[in-house]
């Protein structure tokens, strides 16, 4: 197991071998301080805590950040997870290394009401930080880097969300920046936890061909360099192999096979000049056939991310394809290390303001950000607007575009600005019109149509475009704009949300519990919700999964005569409604109507306060998967139905069906003939021509809900029947 003196070696290792002149008394006060602080502190793998923020500061030297951003990484856990505070860092350090430490550090203190907003706070202060010093977020995928490569001590439910929020989130952010070694080992990382299988098949066949793959890419740089050389142009080559990530999105995402990758090999040539670069490429083309349209040239129009180099497929009597970069030093340094070039290498940058023009992104992409509440579109927006698939498109003007592929033209519109967008009537791609959802593709040339001011943009373009900023701009229009008709579109839609999940309540006791979770959305009024919902900012398939719990809950304490079955005692039997409850006797006995459990189901009973006992089905949702784990386990006890029980109770069935005329006529002449009376009956449409009809019906066991089920399922046209678990 690794220790502490062998991290601390390990980094003065790194930065004695670094040109840069560290500050070394500093970085060793660091180090003092993070070995005190994580004393007696063990990560999940078992060893010392202090480990993590040393190796840490390690990837960072490798990268050649400076000596703030290594004090920095070396404290990053120390307000988080001890006694020890930004004051303290400040004081000792300085605001500038507090300050970067404070972006760092995760907002676990505050009180969130649910780990999915905690979340997208957590990320909201990454990216503001990150604006004001983009040297957090380099610390940020560093410590996430590490995090990954001990990844395996952890639970695997645990893995896997962190690789899955480190492939949408913190991977994009790196190839954004620019930093593609961290990049390509967190997506390979990530791919290894999520699909251990195809990582396993991948690695397995870049094995088999390994011995094959050396000799071949050392014969084409030999025959490049000899072939460069003798025109005198000086270069230096190297290869390279794809990376797992990018075998694996070919291979399982477009349905190829290794041997169809033809960028799965690749030659990189460096040259001191740009005009060297595009006549190597000529040589290139001279030596091998190129294929077509595998020509790429980022020199002339760079990635958003800065990347710059010429791509070329060709193919040579081995008849295997292959792919050659070629591309100045100063290219190459942007390439592998991007933003963090400027502290390893300077590159030439000595205006504060030019690195203020590379970063320009950042801001606007938090702006497009800054009213959004749902993690899952802040989530989408990275990964997305960061995608490392982009398309270069023109206007008219010939200025270039940089857009997500997939990108449609009403992204287009909104890329150029809100006000083009939001008067958008049509667009034109190379002189001809197209629909609104035409996705845009590279050296295409797109000229939008707009009508007169005011217009505004319809709601349907939000399942249209692609980019989150063209979504929130869209979001902003009709948040500014449009009020009244909000109010009304977002009242229409919860209450059919509400209707289609059985909550139904008085209007005066809606109002209050409709307010309540307004508030919970950080809205002061139902107007206010209303709206939010109305021009989507407040997405319903989010929040009514915790409307439907409030609910339940809401119903659970209330008296029995409003909104629960009782079943009273018999004086016959020294059970309790056909229920028998362990260690009780006359006790008042309720069936929950969030799950009408009937004979035979599994069940469970809870103590309510005043109320007798509250029968629940085993799995339903309002009941605890482990009652010894539940917040009040003793008030969960232990109940069975009476052998051979024969009662009247009340089921929910969801009839799925397609729809037609006579249907739900049919289903109700079928019941009849069964003797089953229906007690309430809601029918919707559904996506595909299909139908959803919500019964309640009385049966008296399992066995004769079944039969029930069975006879249903014979009408035309109902293609599946299950129990309601609202």
């Amino acid at each position: 197991m690794i220790t502490p003196e062998t991290c601390i070696q390990e980094l003065r290792d790194t930065l004695s071998r670094s040109e840069k002149n560290y500050d070394m008394e500093t970085v060793d006060r660091a180090i003092r301080l993070a070995c005190t602080a994580h004393d007696g502190q063990r990560r999940s793998s078992g060893e010392a805590y202090v480990c993590h923020p040393l190796q840490v500061a390690t990837i960072l030297a490798d990268l050649g950040m400076d000596t703030d951003t290594l004090v920095a990484a070396l404290l990053h856990d120390v307000v988080e997870d001890t006694a020890t505070e930004l004051s303290d860092i400040a004081e000792q350090f300085s605001p500038e290394v507090a300050a970067l430490v404070d972006g760092v550090t995760k907002l676990n203190k505050l009180a969130f009401s649910s780990r999915e907003e905690q979340q997208a706070e957590n990320i909201r202060k990454m990216l503001l930080a990150m604006a004001k010093d983009i040297r957090v977020i380099i610390i940020k995928l560093a410590d996430r880097l590490h995090n990954m490569r001990t990844i395996t001590a952890l639970p695997e439910q645990k893995r896997r969300d962190i690789a899955r929020e480190t492939m949408d989130i913190f991977a994009p952010l790196a190839h954004r920046l620019g930093i593609r070694n961290i990049k390509e080992e967190l997506e390979d990382l990530s791919l290894r936890t999520l699909d251990p299988i195809a990582y396993k098949e991948i690695e397995e066949a870049l094995a088999l061909r390994k011995e094959a793959r050396t000799r071949f890419l050392d014969d084409i740089q030999q025959r490049i360099q000899q072939k460069l050389s003798s025109v005198g142009i000086e270069a230096s080559l190297s290869g390279r192999v794809k990376s797992h990530t990018g075998i694996y999105r070919k291979m399982y995402v477009q349905g190829k096979s290794i041997d169809e990758i033809y960028d799965i090999y690749a030659v990189r040539v460096l040259v001191n000049t740009v005009n060297d670069c595009y006549n190597a490429l000529g040589i290139v083309h001279e030596m091998f056939r190129p294929l077509p349209n595998r020509f790429k040239d980022y020199i002339s129009t760079p990635k958003a991310n800065m990347y710059q180099s010429l791509h070329t497929t060709v193919i040579g009597k081995e008849q295997i394809p292959f792919e050659v970069q070629i591309r100045t030093w100063d290219m190459h340094y942007t390439a592998e290390y991007g933003i963090a070039a400027h502290w390893k290498y300077k590159l030439g940058i000595q205006r504060k303001d030019k690195l203020e023009d590379r970063l320009a992104w950042i801001r606007q992409f938090i702006e497009s950000q800054k009213d959004v509440d749902d993690v899952e579109d802040i989530v989408r927006s990275i990964k997305t607007d960061l995608s490392s698939d982009d398309v270069f498109v023109f206007t008219p003007r010939g200025d270039v575009l940089t857009l997500p592929v997939g990108s449609t033209v009403i992204d287009f519109a909104y890329a150029i600005h809100s006000a083009v967008g939001n008067r958008m009537i049509g667009a034109k791609v190379d002189g001809r019109i197209v629909p609104l959802d035409y996705q845009v593709k590279t050296g295409e040339i797109v000229e939008v149509l707009t009508g007169p001011k005011g217009k505004g943009p319809s709601r349907d373009w939000l399942s249209i475009v692609k980019t989150g900023e063209a979504r929130n701009k869209i979001r902003s229009w009709y948040k500014k704009e449009c009020r009244e008709e909000n109010i009304v579109q977002g009242k229409a839609e919860l209450e059919r949300e509400l209707i289609r999940h059985n909550i139904h309540l008085t209007e005066a006791r809606m109002a209050d519990f409709l307010l309540a979770e307004a508030k919970k959305q950080h809205c002061d009024t139902l107007d206010d919700f209303y709206a939010s919902i109305g021009y989507g900012g407040i997405q319903l398939s989010r929040i009514m999964p915790r409307v439907r719990e409030d609910y339940a809950r809401l119903i659970e304490s209330e008296a029995p005569a409003d909104e629960t079955e009782t079943i009273p005692l018999t004086p016959h039997r020294y059970h309790n409604g056909g229920v028998i409850i362990d260690g009780m006797d006359n006790c008042l006995v309720k069936f929950a109507r969030c799950c009408n459990p009937v004979p035979g189901d599994p069940i469970i009973g809870f103590i309510t306060r005043g109320y007798g006992v509250s029968v629940h089905k085993k799995d339903c949702v309002n009941g605890p998967q482990d009652p010894a784990a539940a917040a009040e386990p003793e008030r969960w006890v232990c109940v069975h139905w009476e052998e051979g029980v024969r009662q009247d109770f009340k089921a929910s069935l969801l009839v799925d069906a397609s729809e037609r005329i006579g249907l739900l006529a049919d289903v109700a002449a079928q019941l009849a003939s069964m003797h089953v009376m229906i007690c309430a009956v809601n029918a919707r449409e559904a996506k595909g021509n299909h139908a959803v009809i919500e019964l309640t019906v009385v049966v008296n066991s399992l066995d004769h809900l079944q039969s029930v089920i069975a006879r249903l399922l014979k009408v035309s046209g109902v293609s599946n029947i299950r129990r309601s678990r609202t």
